[in-house]
């Protein structure tokens, strides 16, 4: 679902720069600060290092790690 919202023409910039560093659309650029943000906020005892951190470590794919025999 898609929905229009109106930013600040500062922001849209910013984010414009940021989602073409990171190769992301405009609209995925803002929904990841907003999820972080909202992370932060339900977790102000943490870092927002450690929750941005967290957050893109979930994102990635990885293969379950298996300890060899001993």
């Amino acid at each position: 679902m898609s929905i229009s919202i109106r930013i600040d023409d500062a922001l849209y910039e910013t984010a414009k720069a940021r989602a073409k560093a990171e190769m992301r659309s405009i609209p995925q650029q803002v929904s990841y600060w907003a999820k972080i943000g909202r992370a932060a906020l339900d977790n102000p005892d943490l870092p927002i290092e450690f929750v941005r951190d967290t957050l893109i470590a979930m994102e990635d794919e990885s293969e379950p790690f298996e300890l060899p025999d001993a």
